[in-house]
């Protein structure tokens, strides 16, 4: 089949980065192990084991299977070779981090995780090879080259990680990008009773003394929070109506992932806490914003989406902890959501820094043909 450039490539290496991270967080402390680095593939079936367990590990490496099959075969690779080449890939990996996990005390290298492992990247490249045989592949390609111009793989990655960046839990809804508090902690931590940290004294208790957001500071957070998407969305999208229905998306599937999100944080029974009547006229304010501003031209979104995201990421910087929030964000941490938790924590934090740095690159880029391509291998 012929080539195409696939969204499926720069989310299956995201994926496999994020699984990376779950496997071997907290990476620390780092020791010699006292067995063969090889020996748990010989062990008894634990003592000791959930379904949770099992069922994660599983359907944890299915869309490491999927993404990799898809992005082979839609790369050109015949189908036989991408699903071998899929399988053999998320195996590799899965077997590396038990390996690694022999090197690390909090961690257990285990062949019942490395089976299910396996078995999850065997059935998602089975279901990426059954989707098309049965030619959904195909009919995504011609859908997407009806909605979306050429060459907008990297912005449609952008806006399917959005979500997951949502489900870490955020003290004001959709406001991504509150990674500075934790950098400034980092930074003078590691220079601690150096020469230099008389340079960064307080850094690691500056956030504790900002002063608290005003009603008009969170509205704009969720306003912009809604608007950054729409503006990536809008950077990729053919113009005319099919902007507005990505609008109207992005407000579903943001308040869903924030309902979700609070509901593992918080329990069921608060999930809908966030939408306050604040929260919602921001939403609106938001997505009426996105409406009028769909209309614009491709390079003046991507200049308009910088001055959007430059907005969100300046007032998140400058809104302060909760320390009740974070108390809430510890006992996350530590329960058993902690590798859904250090996967969409770390897409939270960057995933603003991330669309800044694609919108300069639009800003750069040729510009495109606007009407709807028959025939475009080249997206």
């Amino acid at each position: 089949m012929p080539r195409h450039r696939s969204s499926a490539a720069p989310l299956t290496w995201l994926y496999a980065g994020l699984i990376v991270y779950a496997s071997l967080y907290p990476f620390a402390p780092w020791r010699m192990p006292g067995v063969p680095v090889l020996g748990f593939l010989t062990l008894p079936w634990p003592h000791w084991w959930t379904g949770f367990d099992l069922v994660t590990n599983l359907l944890g490496y299915v869309p490491l299977g999927a993404l990799a099959f898809g992005a082979l075969v839609r790369s050109g690779v015949p189908v036989r070779a991408s699903l071998l080449i899929a399988v053999a890939a998320g195996s590799g990996l899965s077997l590396t981090m038990e390996v690694v996990q022999n090197f690390l005390p909090r961690r257990v290298a285990s062949n019942v995780d490395l089976g299910t492992n396996v078995l999850g990247t065997l059935t998602g490249a089975g279901l990426g090879w059954w989707l098309h045989v049965r030619g959904a592949i195909e009919r995504w390609q011609v859908a997407r080259d009806r909605w979306f111009i050429g060459r907008s793989a990297g912005g449609l990655a952008l806006l399917l990680l959005w979500p997951v960046g949502l489900l870490f839990p955020l003290s004001v809804p959709l406001a991504q990008g509150q990674v500075l508090a934790r950098l400034q902690e980092a930074i003078a931590a590691l220079v601690d009773g150096t020469s230099v940290a008389p340079w960064f004294e307080g850094w690691a208790d500056a956030t504790l003394e900002s002063t608290a957001l005003s009603p008009a500071g969170e509205f704009a957070l969720i306003a912009l929070g809604l608007l950054a998407p729409c503006m990536v969305a809008f950077s990729v999208a053919r113009p005319g109506w099919r902007r507005l229905v990505l609008v109207l998306g992005a407000v579903a599937l943001g308040c869903l992932t924030t309902t979700l999100s609070t509901a593992l944080n918080f329990g069921p029974q608060h999930m809908l806490a966030w939408s306050t009547p604040q929260a919602l006229a921001a939403l609106a304010f938001g997505m009426a914003l996105a409406a009028g501003l769909s209309v614009a031209p491709r390079r003046a979104i991507a200049g308009l989406g910088l001055v959007a995201l430059t907005a969100l990421v300046t007032v998140v910087a400058q809104a302060p902890s909760d320390p009740y929030f974070a108390q809430s964000l510890q006992l996350w941490e530590q329960g058993r959501f902690i590798r859904f938790h250090g996967a969409a924590r770390w897409v939270g934090w960057l995933w603003p820094y991330a669309a800044i740095i694609y919108l300069l690159a639009r800003l750069g880029a040729p510009d495109e043909p606007t009407a709807p391509a028959t025939n475009a291998p080249d997206s």
